[in-house]
């Protein structure tokens, strides 16, 4: 009997595993018959005796992508793909030859059917079918079938995609930065650290690992746990591409197994495919060579190759990622070896491999890359297993039989499905510092020990055993918990394990001082004392004034009401404010900048050192200076009732903040008081109340308290007109949640933590200072239009923000993508009032954050096109940082060029290529001081649980996976995943997706046995009730559901 595509499209059989191979070849003129299935249907496989056999399908080699795109691809766009194919082969038929078309298709499908041969990539997949199929039923396997599919060994847990985001109170992008998860649990053992990956075969049950989800119930965990061990051992020992973790030998290597006949063999090149047959005993190579410099530029001008940064899943790091040039989806590194030796954040060429190694993206989300901001909320979920298998549908439109345009249609939709992978082949820049901190062990007859680092996507590492305690051989037991710093020196390209040297040992794990030292070397932070040379830098006979000269030379302030407003508890204070009522109704409001480069001259050993730290590293606990604290708590901080060197920018504004005039120089002031943002909300929240003297700080008495009140109820004016005029023109901003922290005065230990409260105080503050940043742009670039020093914010990745418009659409969310301000208008008026509201909206907002890209320093002299200089947030086309010297270098070159233009400075130094070199280096030191800073806070919130845990919150769930879902705890602000797995008294779970809508059933045992178990539905904007508590690995903690109380209906 034979079927039209209609019929047998139409076709569902209740079990996933499908037909062998021998069914597919007679399902073109027969009806579809199934196989023996051993999948559960109703009676679990323990009660059968057996267990469940490997697919006979997903056991067989994939030789190429179009074979793994239909072997292994279900998410909801492959469906989507296929019906819209489907509707549009049934209209076609219709519009050509009606019946007829339709018999001329039935002979088609029928055997010994010829068509036209088609040259594709699809067509040649055709061709060679039968054999991806695997052996048929009763058939022996081929030796050449048993080799494993490279680089597709799954280690890790599975994650959705993140994007890192950079933000910055001033300019408004710290709302856009993306939030990032604590560090992985540490690994001791020397075993491998990879992991089999979750199973693609179900999607409903509980699993014996809080990553890994099953079929069975709870009753057989232990029985899953040996068998998936002993699995994942087994897949680890085939696998050719192994993680940095995995202790592999060479002889596993890519390049010993391309001589089998692997379709990987183009990864290795030829010349070291018979390297060492004569040398017995010796290693082959692991890693290719690099190409040489050359061959690498000439490669890059021709556009055979590409240069970006690396980026290696914090979850999965055998998966790594560089951005693709023309903004489609990332470039996939699949593996070890793939790398070659290249470490997060390094710049990086790679060459894309054949078209028959690129990756099948299984979800909607995978392959977009996942970066060092590993976010908590990677709400998309796995796709879950399609029982309408792909090999069907595509054995059936074999495209030799179909005319061009069903081709076509075929082609787009394979292409859309599948990712670009590539290799090393060059490392621009070792952008990684080579160190981390993890645990050293002992190994036996050895002269070097076993680092293993916290980072699991940096290799372990040997070393000698001289760096170890001296005796670290008799009693390695002592040291088991002992954290260690160890820095890369060397990586042999015949090992997959590097060579280093022990730092020093930092203390013990789970304790703040050492974790902290810790994370600040891991990310390079100089946080030694400042030299002697530097300190001669300084001025020298304390206490310094300000020489009659220079006083001279400067715009005298003094007499005028100037104030600061910065958090209770800061000491460098860079910026104050001024407002002064004009006769004409109008107001002359002043923003007033530190003068720092007037103490850090430019090629003093000082400014070298300020240059090489570039930014102020902001813990909880404490700060690490980017300027010895004479200069950034006394000479530079504008403390109040003092004179201090300036940077003006003075405005005439009107009420309405209409900007009629603005004049830029150095000037001297005297702060009358330093408020508090408290103080200010005070008086902006009380107009008509007057704060006591009692309640302020130490007031000049030449301005008294109700003159005070009233310029910061002007500039509070003003500041919203300016805000509001800011986003009717186009800005976005979106602001997360961001925990704050008590600390003990003697222990330093956490007492207490909530959530940070931005304000209309804060707000105020913000105008005037991207306000006065906007005004410094312009400045600088029409005076020095090849050397200014701007920073620009582009727009979010097209790809993520389509997929993230498709996926609102189907929550019935009309977001507006088409700008930043339409964005910005839509996320504040679709959400309701109730008392959630918020928390909704915090949800959206981190999904609207993962798209977007970090905002840059670069030098307008070497980017040259204007159009890219735009500030994709703030809407406007030019933008700097002036406003925060002390605590940022690329600031202070923006005040000596600001000087230079102005005429009351030497020279500017620097060329533009030496301003795009310090600029490049502050991104990174800015990049890595943000991830510092939330490594910070991760570290505290956790001994905030450990010690006083278990801690009980509402929480809203962000996104939904296969097996798992992310919250948003609402009481702390912070973002964890929840694993089905790991919930104590979870009878089962059935996790289904429509479309990009994802939601899980959770199946409760019911506690009374008269009563029935409990259902409990999970989707995103699901409220839920979870309990944090502390693991047992130091500075950990898990985030679990608490069990409902409703009984199923």
């Amino acid at each position: 009997m034979q079927l039209t595509l209609r019929t047998i499209y139409k076709i569902k059989c209740p079990c996933p595993r499908w037909f062998s191979s021998s069914d597919y070849k007679s399902v073109q003129f027969s009806i579809f018959r199934p196989t023996r299935c051993s999948a559960d249907h109703g009676v679990s496989s323990a009660s059968k005796g057996s267990s469940v056999p490997r697919d006979p399908i997903r056991s067989q080699p994939q030789k190429d992508a179009y074979a793994r795109l239909l072997s292994q691809h279900h998410s909801g766009k492959f469906r989507s793909y296929r019906d819209q194919l489907a509707q549009q082969l049934q209209q076609l038929e219709l519009e050509q030859n009606g019946t007829e078309g339709a018999v001329d298709r039935q002979r088609a499908l029928a055997p010994g059917a010829s068509g036209r041969q088609v040259e594709s990539s699809v067509a040649l997949y055709m061709e060679k079918l039968s054999s991806h199929e695997g052996p048929a039923e009763g058939s022996s396997e081929s030796p050449r079938a048993k080799q494993s599919a490279v680089g597709r060994q799954h280690c890790g847990e599975r994650r959705d995609t993140n994007t890192s985001q950079e933000g910055d109170v001033e300019s408004g992008e710290e709302g856009l930065a993306g939030r990032r998860r604590p560090r992985k649990h540490r690994h001791s053992d020397l075993g491998p650290r990879s992991s089999t990956g979750a199973s693609e075969d179900s999607s409903q049950g509980v699993s014996s690992h809080p990553h890994q989800a099953g079929s069975s119930g709870p009753a057989k965990e232990q029985d899953r746990k040996k068998s998936k061990k002993k699995n994942a051992a087994k897949s680890c020992k085939e696998s050719i591409c192994a993680s940095a973790d995995t202790k592999i030998q060479p002889e596993q290597s890519l390049s010993a197994q391309s001589q089998d006949g692997n379709p990987a063999a183009a990864v290795t090149p030829d010349r070291n495919r018979n390297k060492n047959k004569s040398g017995r005993g010796k290693k082959k190579p692991v890693f290719e060579a690099y190409m040489s410099k050359e061959d690498v530029s000439a490669g890059l001008k021709r556009g055979e190759l590409i240069q970006g940064p690396l980026r290696i899943n914090p979850k999965k790091y055998h998966e790594a990622f560089i951005p693709a040039p023309d903004g489609a989806r990332d470039l996939f590194l699949d593996g070890l070896v793939t790398r070659n030796r290249a470490l997060n954040g390094d710049v990086v060429v790679v060459e894309v491999l054949p078209r028959e190694l690129w990756k099948v993206v299984k979800s909607d989300t995978d392959g977009e890359g996942a970066s060092e901001v590993d976010g908590p909320a990677e709400g998309t979920a796995v796709q879950g297993r399609d029982p309408c298998r792909p090999q069907v549908l595509m054995t059936l439109l074999n495209l030799r039989h179909y005319s061009s345009n069903h081709q076509d249609l075929l082609v787009k939709m394979a292409a859309k499905c599948l990712q670009r992978t590539a290799k090393v082949v060059y490392i621009v820049e070792q952008k990684h510092s080579r160190a981390a901190t993890g645990f050293i062990k002992f190994l036996p007859d050895k002269n070097f020990a076993m680092f293993s680092p916290v980072d699991h996507r940096v290799p372990r590492v040997n070393v000698p055993l001289t760096d170890c305690p001296a005796d670290f051989a008799l009693r390695p037991g002592d040291y088991a918990n002992t954290l260690f710093i160890c820095r890369i020196t060397s990586w042999p390209d015949n090992s997959t394990f590097a060579e280093g040297r022990l730092v020093k040992s930092l203390g013990q794990a789970g304790e703040i001082e050492p974790e902290t030292e810790g994370i600040l070397l891991e990310y390079d932070v100089d946080f030694s004392e400042f030299s002697e040379d530097v300190l001669q830098c300084l001025p020298q006979n304390l206490p310094w004034t300000i020489p009659p000269e220079e006083l001279s030379k400067r715009r005298d302030l003094r007499k005028e009401c100037i104030f600061t407003i910065d958090p209770a508890t800061a000491r460098d204070l860079d910026d104050a404010l001024s407002c002064k009522p004009l006769p004409d109704g109008n107001f002359e409001v002043g923003v007033h900048i530190a003068d720092v480069s007037y103490f850090v001259e430019e090629g003093e050993a000082l400014d070298v050192v300020a240059s090489r730290r570039a930014t102020s590293v902001y813990l909880v606990q404490k700060v690490i200076p980017m300027l010895p604290r004479l200069l950034c708590e006394e000479l530079c901080s504008l403390n109040p009732l003092t004179d201090r060197l300036t940077f003006s920018v003075i405005w005439k504004v009107t009420p309405q903040g209409k900007i009629l005039s603005e004049w830029f120089g150095r000037s001297v002031i005297r702060s009358c008081v330093k408020l508090s943002y408290d103080h200010a909300q005070s008086m902006i929240d009380a107009p008509d109340r007057l704060l006591s003297a009692e309640e302020l700080p130490p007031c000049d008495p030449q301005h008294p308290i109700d003159e005070i009140h009233q310029a910061v109820l002007n500039l509070h004016s003003i500041a919203v007109s300016l805000r509001k005029q800011r986003f009717q023109g186009g800005a976005l901003r979106l602001d997360q949640m961001k925990l704050s922290f008590t600390l003990d005065a003697e222990s330093g230990m956490p007492q207490g933590c909530y959530i940070y409260q931005y304000r209309d105080s804060n707000k105020l503050v913000e105008e005037f200072m991207l306000l006065a940043n906007m005004a410094v742009a312009h400045h600088i670039y029409h005076r020095f239009p090849q050397q200014a020093l701007l920073r620009r914010h582009p727009p979010p990745q097209t790809k993520m923000v389509d997929d993230l418009a498709e996926f609102c659409d189907q929550m019935g969310l009309n977001l507006d993508f088409s700008s930043a301000g339409a964005l910005h208008r839509t996320l504040n008026e679709i959400l309701g009032t109730d008392q959630y509201s918020s928390a909704r909206k915090e949800v959206l907002t981190n999904m609207c954050s993962r798209p977007m890209q970090m905002a840059v320093y670069f030098c307008t002299g070497v980017l040259k096109d204007e159009p890219l200089f735009r500030h994709y947030a703030l809407n406007v086309p030019l933008y700097t940082h002036f406003t925060s010297p002390i605590r940022r270098y690329a600031d202070v070159i923006v005040h000596r060029l600001l000087a230079a233009s102005l005429g009351c400075g030497s020279g500017v130094k620097l060329s533009g290529d030496e301003v795009q070199k310090q600029a490049s280096h502050c991104n990174d030191r800015k990049t890595a001081s943000k991830r510092v800073q939330e490594l910070s806070a991760e570290l505290f919130f956790a001994a905030f649980v450990k010690e006083c845990g278990p801690l009980d919150s509402e929480a809203m769930v962000m996104g939904v996976l296969d097996q798992a879902f992310d919250v948003l705890v609402l009481r702390y602000g912070i973002q964890k995943r929840v694993y089905c797995s790991a919930l104590q008294g979870l009878e089962n779970f059935h996790y289904r997706k429509v479309g990009k809508k994802s939601e899980i059933t959770l199946i409760w045992a019911a506690e009374d046995p008269e009563q029935g178990s409990i259902r409990q539905e999970i989707s995103v904007f699901t409220l839920v009730e979870v309990q944090l508590k502390a693991d047992e690995a130091p500075m950990k903690y898990s985030a679990l559901l608490k069990r409902p109380t409703e009984p199923a209906s």
